[in-house]
């Protein structure tokens, strides 16, 4: 898939390098890191290497992250879409600028990545993992159809109370819910 997708109100389209900086400057917004807060982005290299990863997904897998668009305005809202995790997965991952929270957008990004996951490859299941805590990605989750599959203490999360949700689409076998696990 490398043209554009659109749903009703957006646009989905690869990562290219004129993307950086509206990609960084929601990747490094603290209200966009409520809930995993190390990992809001400090420096352009963390958004480039980001980028990069969705490449290499593209080029590996025939699917990858998108940049958001809004179709009304162009304006970039976001990043997401499915990603293969450990060969084993598609990861659906939604990041949507703190401005456009609550707007259902990370709803309608994920329905298309999920769709666009069982076009490109079926067999392999969808998942979603997030941090317990993140109640608005959990609702996104169960939107889609996914249910909760795994939930255990968030390993190398620097904040050792946190337990980490695995959603999936179907069972998994020990070495797809590994591969979620990394």
């Amino acid at each position: 898939m490398t043209d554009d997708l659109f749903t009703d109100r957006l646009r989905l389209s690869r990562a290219v390098p004129s993307d950086l900086d509206a990609l960084f400057a929601i990747q490094s917004d603290p209200r966009v890191w409520t809930h995993y807060p190390s990992l809001r982005h400090t420096d352009p290299a963390q958004t480039v290497e980001m980028m990069h990863r969705w490449e290499r997904s593209w080029t590996e897998a025939g699917l990858g992250s998108w940049v958001v668009r809004r179709r009304d305005t162009d304006e970039v809202i976001g990043n997401g879409g499915c990603t293969l995790l450990g060969a084993e997965v598609w990861n659906i991952g939604y990041r949507i600028a703190g401005d456009h929270h609550g707007s259902g957008y990370a709803t309608e990004l994920a329905r298309a990545g999920v769709e666009a996951a069982r076009t490109t490859a079926p067999e392999r299941p969808v998942i979603a993992y997030l941090v317990e805590h993140n109640h608005a990605s959990a609702r996104v989750a169960e939107k889609l159809g996914l249910e909760l599959v795994h939930r255990a203490a968030d390993a190398g999360n620097p904040d050792p109370a946190v337990v980490r949700l695995v959603y999936a689409d179907r069972p998994l076998t020990p070495e797809q819910l590994a591969a979620t696990l990394r």
